[in-house]
């Protein structure tokens, strides 16, 4: 019995862990998305700020100046995102991939040429890295209680604030916002600011916090698995959380089922249920959860009207 509290436990505190960048990340991409800017360049944004931290914390020796640096460059590519898609009107899906792609090879060539190390940074010392508040075995540094408290946040932002309304409006009518005389493009500009601010955060918690170090393609796949949270979620915070915690539940038992030997089964294999939060992500994305409307205006530019 004492075993199985154990286990139990552990898997919790783990399944926190594991899904807080997926909920920074999430919730950042509820914002985008609300506003009608479809943003598959997550992954990018996160990976980009997940090097700027550990590179910045191994140069500086302080984790919070990682921190700020990882915002700083999540906020660069969501710029760069806005300026593409809603100063330009450029597609929104491609823009996205070329991010995701600028940052994985950016990464590593600035790795290699700062650190010498084939893309990766040196290990971040204590003094380096966001350290445990109340307990350590739990690992609760100050960004999972931020991941936390996002998610009413979010809710809070989106659904019982003037801002809010207006977002939801520009995702769904842009046309009528525009003829009410606010600006499309800035609410835009501002969801994406905020995603980048969440998915700096997300990168940052993964480099300085989670790990102690930066290593290539470090962030494999989350800002995706976390994509699929939000339409899993239909695009509403709370459900999103739900979501997230449901894959990094996944990621915790197969952490902690490794050479655990099931009666009947023999030894679970570990690559197989490693694999599961892929595969759900493609079961999500695939529209196996029911009805799940985006906003309307989502993927289409908005062009004002002379």
């Amino acid at each position: 019995m004492e075993e199985t509290l154990t286990f139990i436990t552990l898997t919790l505190a783990a399944t926190l862990r594991v899904a807080t960048p997926l909920v920074l990340c999430a919730m950042g991409g509820l914002f985008s998305e609300k506003s009608g800017i479809i943003d598959v360049g997550l992954e990018g944004k996160m990976l980009m700020a997940a090097f700027f931290a550990a590179a910045t914390a191994s140069l500086t020796g302080s984790a919070w100046a990682g921190v700020v640096a990882a915002i700083v460059a999540a906020e660069a590519l969501a710029l760069l995102h806005g300026f593409a898609c809603i100063t330009h009107r450029g597609n929104q899906v491609v823009s996205g991939i070329a991010l995701n792609i600028l940052a994985a090879g950016l990464t590593v060539v600035l790795g290699t040429a700062w650190f010498a190390r084939g893309g990766q940074t040196p290990p971040l010392g204590d003094g380096e890295r966001l350290k445990p508040i109340f307990f350590p075995v739990a690992g609760d540094n100050v960004l999972v209680y931020v991941a936390l408290l996002s998610v009413p946040f979010t809710w809070w932002l989106i659904a019982r604030t003037r801002f809010g309304l207006r977002l939801r409006a520009v995702g769904e009518m842009p046309l009528a916002v525009d003829a009410a005389g606010v600006s499309v493009a800035w609410l835009r500009y501002r969801a994406v600011l905020l995603c980048g601010l969440f998915s700096g955060l997300a990168g940052a918690y993964l480099s300085i916090a989670q790990n102690a170090g930066f290593s290539r393609d470090m962030t494999a796949g989350q800002g995706f698995i976390a994509l699929a949270a939000i339409i899993f979620g239909k695009w509403r915070p709370f459900p999103a959380f739900g979501a997230c915690l449901v894959f990094g539940l996944l990621d915790a038992v197969a952490i902690r089922l490794q050479g655990v030997k099931v009666p009947g089964v023999g030894e679970v294999p570990v690559q197989l249920i490693q694999a599961l939060p892929y595969l759900l992500t493609l079961f999500l994305l695939a529209g196996f959860i029911g009805n799940a409307v985006a906003p309307k205006a989502a993927g289409v530019p908005y062009e004002k009207e002379h």
